[in-house]
């Protein structure tokens, strides 16, 4: 379906990023991921690729969303190892284990959150995204083609007690997609968010048995894979400013009508408070 686009994404080591990075590589896509440290990640994700697909087909670098120098580099080498770029997944992020191992079961008051700890979240979930997307924004919009999806988290849990700033911070990137969105229309590029709709089985939840979201659920990170895949690809063309929730998305329909089925009902004007 992606026929040799190209894509990059952050935070590709482990988690929901290596689950659609795995994804693209699957449906025919080439893919540069990135992770700021665990090189030993972002190695082994490279030679399972080769693995599976063959070599050549993934690259892995260390590289830091909260540098725009590091994310220049990274688009830079995408152009150079592939010969194209045609999308940015931002789904680098940090969460709440920053702050507390127990944040799920003791929710911790904000003004008990060091500075320093709320600085770096926004940082990279917020800050890292823009270096990251503008970044690749002269490259798309010179071949009017392009993908900038990011990646969100439930409405409930930018706002839920004890979750800031992880809430914050993915509310304000769903705020800056809006806007992204209307500064590209008609450019030829476009800008979505994609969020799996419920906590997943990630680092960004504390481990052990107990691992488990607010809900009392825990998805598979493999959800994200086919939204991602249509996201990725020529079919989304349409598609600008909206929202799609993995675990709404039924694999076994056409794409379009999963991504209609999965996609948030639009709204006029957010409701804040």
């Amino acid at each position: 379906m992606l026929q040799d686009r190209v894509v990059i994404v952050t935070g590709g080591g482990r988690g929901l990023g290596l689950a659609m990075a795995q994804a693209l590589l699957a449906a025919g896509g080439r893919v540069l991921i990135t992770g700021a440290r665990a090189a030993a990640e972002l190695e082994a994700a490279e030679q399972a690729a080769a693995a599976a697909h063959g070599p050549g087909r993934l690259a892995a670098i260390t590289a830091d969303v909260t540098r725009p120098a590091d994310c220049a580099r990274a688009v830079a080498i995408a152009l150079e190892r592939f010969g194209a770029l045609h999308g940015v997944v931002n789904n680098a992020g940090r969460g709440m284990r920053l702050v507390s191992e127990r944040f799920t079961t003791e929710p911790v008051p904000f003004w008990t959150v060091p500075p320093e700890t709320w600085a770096l979240i926004t940082d990279i979930n917020l800050n890292g995204a823009f270096n990251m997307a503008a970044a690749a924004m002269p490259h798309l919009l010179a071949q009017r083609d392009g993908r900038i999806v990011n990646i969100s988290t439930s409405d409930q849990t930018m706002v839920r007690r004890g979750y800031a700033p992880y809430g914050p911070s993915k509310a304000g990137l769903e705020a800056a997609s809006r806007c992204w969105a209307q500064d590209v229309a008609g450019t030829g590029v476009t800008v979505n968010v994609l969020l799996p709709g419920g906590a997943a089985n990630t680092e960004l939840l504390p481990g052990g048995a107990s691992r488990r979201g607010a809900d009392g659920n825990l998805l598979d990170p493999a959800l994200m894979g086919p939204p991602m895949v249509w996201l990725a690809s020529t079919a989304s063309a349409p598609a600008n400013g909206q929202r799609f929730i993995a675990r709404l998305w039924d694999p076994a329909l056409p794409p379009e009508q999963a991504a209609a089925a999965a996609r948030s009902a639009p709204v006029e004007k957010p409701a804040i408070m």
